[in-house]
């Protein structure tokens, strides 16, 4: 953070704004502390303790590192509140990163004040615990950027490391879709004789997302998660089970690329800062575009895989629904690298040119700049490939054309939902959620579209 400061951190709540990480306690492997806001940051907070549960022991991991993951989740928004955080120990090299992680955001947001972090002892920790039979890890979803990862690194035998709290939540309700995601990860592993990892914590639900995108949305392209919090945070999730496992390389997959210039929650001046004693972290396959990633992807499977399944969909995530825009956007690349989308994941309809067009001229999704390059991205591609069907060819004709910029203009979410941030950012929390009981309705719309 702006500074590192060796104090007591104290049993009281501290000056307003700051926040304090409270005693962490690692039982078996499970992992959960109290996180205190102070006055003016409890709007961000719902109350609950931050909660993390791995697939391996953790209680032997030291104290320093068990402090990364909530830390990770915390300091972006005491960042942006100009707040300070206490915490009775932590890695120093970790601490060190924070810093540096700061800096970056604060060059990418006006939003991000600062502030120190104050503990007992910045440690430089001896780990002495389990060890696998790899020394690398890979956030895995089975995605296009992912798998582009795992096939860039497959010779290093990465250990497939799955997370659930984000684009899974902890929801009882998400039981069945995280044990189908388990299960796909798994078979994928197992095929490949590699190892995998699952992590489950309330990283989200512990911060009040919906009430942070109503204070910052005005400055970020996505939510905060997605914008801001990410990198940092899925990375330092992974701590303690890296410590366990003696995983000393993390890896996590591009979402852009060079030229992409957006601000983004996962980054390569971001990520490859990302560490701690034992372990560094990556930013991989950044000099690649989403559609060359494909083409890695493809050329694999001509050579090793020629099923190679991959999940892609905004709107389920044990399969495709092949009618959303990533689905319809994944399977025109799949094509554009010469394979069949059918024999990856994705239903026939996926290609169907004409709801395609209608689709992004109707301003039926929700896009943002992100969406506007891999369009453009695919639209490079669309220059070098002759068309197969009179469909395909009034497509390419079509998008060759068209005004990327005025169809992302044009979506968006409805304007009641971009009043009801704006009566958020300027209304105290305990008089905003009663009269405003619609607030509750609207988180479970954000969490739909996050």
């Amino acid at each position: 953070m702006s500074g590192q400061r060796t104090e007591p951190a104290p049993e009281t709540p501290p000056p307003d704004p700051a926040v304090r990480i409270g005693r962490i306690a690692a039982e078996g492997t499970t992992l959960e502390c109290s996180v205190t806001p102070s006055a003016s940051l409890r709007r961000f907070f719902t109350g609950e303790p931050f909660r993390a549960e791995y697939d391996v022991p953790i209680e032997s991991v030291p104290d320093a590192i068990l402090a990364i993951p909530v830390l990770a989740q915390v300091c972006p928004v005491a960042w942006a509140a100009g707040a300070d955080v206490y915490v009775a120990t932590v890695d120093r090299t970790f601490a060190t990163a924070l810093g540096e992680v700061e800096a970056t955001l604060a060059s990418l947001y006006p939003f991000i004040e600062g502030g120190d972090l104050y503990a007992r002892a910045f440690a430089e920790p001896t780990l002495e615990v389990g060890r696998g039979s790899t020394d690398t890890g890979l956030l895995f979803t089975g995605g296009v950027d992912s798998t582009c990862s795992y096939v860039r690194h497959r010779e290093e035998e990465p250990t497939l490391i799955s997370i659930r709290g984000w684009t899974v939540t902890t929801d009882s309700s998400d039981d069945e879709t995280w044990d189908r995601l388990r299960s796909r990860v798994s078979a994928f592993a197992d095929e490949r004789g590699l190892e995998t990892a699952f992590v489950e914590s309330n990283a989200l639900s512990m911060l009040d997302h919906p009430m942070l995108l109503a204070h910052f949305k005005r400055y970020v392209d996505g939510g905060w998660y997605s914008s801001v919090g990410h990198g940092l945070g899925l990375l330092g999730l992974c701590a303690p089970l890296a410590a366990a496992r003696g995983l000393s390389e993390l890896y996590v997959a591009a979402t852009h690329w060079e030229g992409v210039d957006l601000e983004w929650g996962s980054r390569p001046d971001i990520d490859d800062r990302v560490r701690w004693t034992g372990t560094r972290s990556h930013h991989d396959a950044y000099e690649l575009t989403r559609q060359e990633r494909i083409d890695r992807i493809a050329d694999y499977v001509r050579t090793e895989a020629p099923e190679l399944p991959l999940q892609t969909c905004n709107v389920r995530i044990e399969d495709n629904c092949g009618r959303c825009e990533k689905c319809y956007r994944t399977a025109v690349g799949l094509r554009l690298s010469g394979l069949d989308p059918t024999d990856h994941g994705y239903p026939r309809e996926a290609l169907d040119y004409d709801a395609i067009q209608r689709g992004l001229e109707n301003g039926d999704w929700i896009l943002g700049e992100d969406e506007r390059y891999m369009w453009a991205d695919i639209r490079d591609r669309v220059h070098e490939t002759d068309p197969q069907s009179p469909a395909e060819r009034a497509f390419f004709e079509w998008l060759l054309e068209a005004e990327l910029d005025g169809l992302v203009d044009e979506s968006g979410s409805p304007l009641s939902h971009r009043a009801l941030r704006a009566g958020a950012r300027n209304t105290p929390t305990v008089v905003y959620t009663r009269i405003y009981p619609v607030w509750d309705a609207a988180k479970g719309v954000y969490r739909r579209f996050a």
